[in-house]
């Protein structure tokens, strides 16, 4: 099964959405800022997408500059922070059941459908 972790007010999120939904595949929505990743969730998504958690952060967002931009943060503690704080997490995502992408370009999303 594809999910893809899609934020309906990002266009490249909205992007990936329509990429997924042409590919004929069976698929699901997560709207991950309504229905937020637990720790565990966030950390397998990380290992499937091969990245650490500093990777997977939007450092342009108003709360990282605000809150996190200059801190020396562990890994569990960035994705805490993530957990608590989705927004800060980069879109959209997409997974199958043992790969995930960054659709960023929204393109890479083919790679995992």
């Amino acid at each position: 099964m594809i999910t893809i972790y899609h934020n309906t007010r990002c266009t490249k999120s909205r992007q990936g959405l329509e990429i997924v939904e042409n590919s004929g595949k069976e698929f699901q929505v997560r709207q991950y800022l309504k229905e937020p990743l637990s720790e565990e969730e966030l950390k397998a998504l990380l290992t499937k997408l091969n990245m650490t958690a500093i990777q997977l952060v939007r450092k342009n967002e108003k709360i990282w500059k605000e809150n996190f931009k200059d801190k020396d943060l562990s890994e569990n503690e960035l994705v805490r922070i993530m957990v608590e704080n989705p927004k800060l997490i980069e879109r959209p995502i997409v997974e199958n059941e043992t790969e995930a992408v960054v659709g960023r370009p929204p393109q890479d999303i083919n790679k995992v459908i």
